[in-house]
């Protein structure tokens, strides 16, 4: 009995080092938003106390000062219309540009596909000066339709690989049911491949919008007055003279709130889509 004990207990020890592992990289993840949540909602000296409390009145007074200064609910507005018009567009070449990859068969397919992955690769140091001097010779610094133009040089790659990947990983039964019965390729493709596609559409598109939203170094050297999203907003509350701790967190929160709705509301929809790509036997 005692044998069978330790040797129960050794068989349970990677179990539970694997879950202690979870739990503390989920913690390691976790403390800074924690952190950010908590310092947004106390007051100004209670956030430079040491040690820190942790037991302290909430007030929603640095949630009001972001609010109502330094162009955050614009630059909000502003980084949500980028946002979703970035991944409107990514999707309308993503989604036709991945079923083409993963489906028809054309000269060059792997060169393209290939240097769609390379493109991925360029450091978005290295493309703000020649984006900067094309915005500028086209006449469209400062404008919603040049940050949206430069957000898909880092959201379009990655989007077809997604995309590509899903569609592969699609039967293409159906496809060749709807060409036996006389369905164009280009209806085949409307009303039989998208709606088994949801879930790949669904995951590409939070991908596109987060990438679009978090999205700070073109949008501080391509925008101005007119089109500063939330990240570039933000720095506003950081001063040589006096840092606003508690309105640059408050706006932290809200920055970070879209994206997890976003998230959160399409995660069924997702799962539902990727259940509609099953074939009938």
């Amino acid at each position: 009995m005692k044998h069978e004990g330790i040797s129960r207990a050794f068989r349970i020890l990677p179990t539970i080092l694997v879950y202690g592992l979870f739990m503390l990289m989920i913690l390691v993840w976790a403390f800074p938003v924690i952190w950010v949540i908590l310092t947004s909602m106390k007051h100004r000296t209670e956030i430079f106390t040491i040690p820190p409390t942790i037991f302290f009145t909430p007030t929603l007074t640095h949630y009001v000062d972001a609010l109502t200064g330094n162009d955050i609910l614009p630059g909000i507005v502003n980084s949500f219309l980028v946002a979703t018009g970035a991944t409107i567009v990514t999707l309308l070449i993503a989604v036709p540009a991945g079923y083409a990859f993963s489906r028809i068969r054309f000269p060059f397919r792997d060169k393209l596909s290939f240097f769609t992955l390379i493109a991925q690769m360029a450091p978005p140091i290295g493309l703000i000066i020649p984006c900067f001097l094309l915005l500028n010779r086209m006449r469209m610094l400062d404008t919603y339709t040049g940050l949206i133009a430069v957000h898909m040089t880092l959201t379009v790659p990655f989007s077809i690989w997604l995309m590509v990947t899903y569609f592969q990983d699609l039967p293409s039964s159906l496809e060749e049911a709807a060409m036996l019965d006389g369905v164009s390729p280009f209806n085949t493709f409307l009303k039989v491949v998208l709606p088994n596609a949801w879930g790949g559409i669904g995951v590409t598109a939070i991908f596109a919008f987060i990438e679009s939203w978090n999205e700070f170094l073109y949008a501080v050297v391509l925008t101005g007055s007119n089109t500063k999203t939330a990240p570039v907003a933000i720095f506003g509350f950081l001063a040589a003279e006096e840092s606003r701790w508690g309105p640059f967190t408050a706006t932290g929160v809200m920055i970070m709130a879209p994206v997890i709705v976003v998230a959160l509301i399409a995660q069924r929809h997702i799962v539902k889509g990727m259940t509609m790509g099953a074939t009938k036997g």
